[in-house]
């Protein structure tokens, strides 16, 4: 269907605009570039004129100190472009679930003069597609009452729920412009660090919410050896096309729109624009669909992954603002925080770098800036991931999140966050400072036992108290006299610290965990101390009682080796009960040099580790 009959120049498209009226700009890479400049060269003509917008790549002209006695602007979301003019009052910002936003348009609350849009070109019936941008422009376009397009042959022809016919578009601006385009940007190590993180978090069959940016970014480039990832989002970039390519994301298990890539925009390159064109694995669709949480959740394994600036010892998350200044907007992230905490096997993620300013300011702070809005709740939030590791925060009471949180943060900062939680009576008083060493993920190793139980063997936590200390009162009386050589009756906070705190160099401590769906519990504890003055550990073993005989005190003791051997450990000593015939039989059969005496019905082994290629950090 042709357009003349309603083409008409930018100009006299804009003409049809009068004073006191509330204009909606499009969004992202679809905003109308010509329309916009036209609007700006007639504001004298536009007095009391209020725009309005979500985040968009392009110049905000209308937000210039010059144009404040003409155009008041109203963010949605506050973008770069607009950021200046809000932190200075002569814009403002408008908090608000994105979600949301399309009632706010249809119930008139509040209400849209006009338009100002930029549409693909019509089909053969009359449709043109919003392109990269539905999301909220769809229901801008039907709430308005005069619908202004600009149509471009290079805006994609995107499927889905996309569509206006050109009788529901008033004026039409013919402009063969290229789109704007946001390259991303490669992520440095630190988003890497952090990409791999929360890649550790996303199982196979997962469907993921993914935003634009460093981070996302690199989880997007740590997800190789995935497969069947689905994308329910509200908006993406160029860092899924290779994982597309390549049969990492497929679709195929997602329980909502199966094979589909759901999404409400996008924007990034020319490559993705053209990617995207008339590319039926694309959903586009409205945010009152894709960002329902309802609607979310349906997707079974949903991750929802978004970023903040800043966290609390307790959990809340900040990032609409810096203090006082508001410096971009709610958005989605509620929408998907809740979504994928209502999703079968969801999980919500919070990830964010533990420093910014080159590592001079911690980004995990004992409470929020004064001004500071918090957008995801210490109620909703789950997992929070930084270049340090990951805090798993639901369900979780105030004490234990703050120690989570803590041992996440960037090292130097962690004496200064656990003296602020001391302060806040947040901890215990004589809670002693979390390792400042990073955790040793590589470390990590799961396997099964004799019987085919999955079990993973990885460094204990200082978040892992509460599990030491219920396997602690579930052992048998027999269990803990050969393990402490006496009956202790308590194993109180006092205690039970300094075992989950460990250097992870001249201290370590290997536990062994079952998962039990959500469920964690720790049945295997393996323990060294390095004595400088000899090179050797002293070594000690504890297998619940429901597990042994299971090889688990096998595996354990010969990775312990393995990890000692490759810290310049020369050996390990240890103490045995004579009683204790499954432990010395543990060590008999370690392959090591060894020495052995006997005392007061205590066997001491001395092991001398023979020099050969591990067989257990591979």
């Amino acid at each position: 269907m042709g357009i003349s009959k309603k083409s008409v120049t930018a100009e006299a498209a804009i003409n049809a605009l009068n004073r006191g009226q509330r204009i909606f700009i499009g969004s992202g890479a679809a905003e109308p570039q010509l329309l916009v400049k036209a609007l700006t060269q007639r504001g004298n003509d536009l007095v009391d004129t209020e725009i309005v917008h979500l985040l968009t790549l392009g110049a905000a002209p209308y937000a210039d100190p010059e144009f404040k006695h003409i155009f008041r602007h109203n963010a949605l979301f506050v973008g770069a472009n607009v950021r200046a003019a809000v932190a200075d009052g002569r814009a403002d910002y408008t908090p608000i679930f994105l979600s949301e936003i399309p009632r706010l348009f249809r119930s008139k609350r509040l209400h849209l003069d006009a338009a100002l849009i930029q549409v693909s070109l019509p089909d053969a019936h009359g449709y043109c597609s919003y392109g990269v941008s539905v999301d909220v422009v769809k229901s801008a376009a039907e709430s308005a009452e005069i619908v202004i397009a600009e149509v471009n042959p290079n805006m994609p022809r995107t499927l889905g729920d996309s569509f206006i016919h050109i009788s529901q578009i008033d004026y039409l601006v013919e402009n063969d412009a290229p789109l704007l385009e946001s390259i991303p940007a490669e992520p440095d190590e630190v988003s890497l660090k952090i990409g791999q993180n929360v890649a550790r978090l996303i199982d196979n069959g997962s469907t993921l919410q993914v935003g634009i940016g460093s981070i996302p970014n690199a989880v997007l480039k740590s997800l190789g050896n995935k497969r069947n990832l689905g994308i329910h989002t509200e908006m993406f970039s160029d860092g899924i096309i290779e994982l597309i390519e390549s049969g990492v994301i497929n679709g195929t298990k997602k329980t909502l729109l199966a094979g589909k890539i759901v999404s409400s925009f996008c924007f990034g390159s020319q490559r993705l624009y053209e990617y995207i064109d008339n590319n039926p694995v694309f959903e586009f669709r409205p945010v009152e669909f894709t960002n329902n949480p309802f609607t979310i959740a349906r997707n079974e394994k949903m991750v929802a992954i978004n970023t903040a600036l800043e966290v609390d010892l307790t959990g809340q998350i900040c990032s609409d603002s810096i203090g006082y200044k508001f410096f971009s907007g709610i958005g989605g992230q509620v929408d998907f925080i809740r979504g994928a905490a209502h999703s079968r096997e969801g999980k919500p993620v919070i990830a964010l770098r533990s420093t910014v300013k080159n590592n001079t300011v911690s980004l995990i702070v004992p409470h929020l800036k004064e001004g500071a809005g918090v957008v995801t709740t210490r109620g909703d939030v789950h997992y929070v991931v930084t270049e340090y590791g990951i805090a798993d925060l639901w369900g979780k009471n105030a004490r234990e999140r703050a120690l989570a949180l803590i041992s996440i943060a960037h090292p130097k900062f962690r004496e200064e966050l656990l003296n602020e939680a001391k302060k806040r009576r947040l901890v215990y008083d004589d809670q002693i400072l979390l390792s400042q060493s990073v955790y040793p993920e590589n470390l990590e190793k799961q396997t099964t036992t004799k019987d085919g139980t999955p079990i993973c063997y990885r460094p204990v936590r200082p978040t892992d108290e509460p599990l030491m200390k219920d396997m602690f009162y579930s052992l048998s009386t027999k269990s803990i006299l050969q393990r402490f050589f006496l009956i202790v009756k308590a194993m109180p906070h006092s205690k039970l610290q300094k075992l989950v705190n460990v250097d992870y160099e001249n201290q370590m401590c290997i536990v062994g965990i079952i998962q039990n769906g959500e469920q964690e519990r720790m049945v295997a504890v393996g323990h060294y101390i390095r004595d400088p003055a000899t090179g050797m550990a002293e070594v000690a073993f504890l297998v619940h009682d429901s597990f042994q005989n299971k090889g688990i005190g096998s595996f354990l003791f010969k990775y312990m080796m393995d990890i000692a051997r490759q810290r310049g450990i020369r050996g390990f000593t240890a103490d045995v009960l004579a009683d204790n015939r499954p432990m010395q039989t543990v060590f008999h059969k370690s392959g090591c040099e060894m020495k052995t005496s006997f005392s007061d019905e205590v066997y001491h082994f001395e092991l001398q580790f023979i020099k050969k290629e591990s067989s257990y950090l591979t």
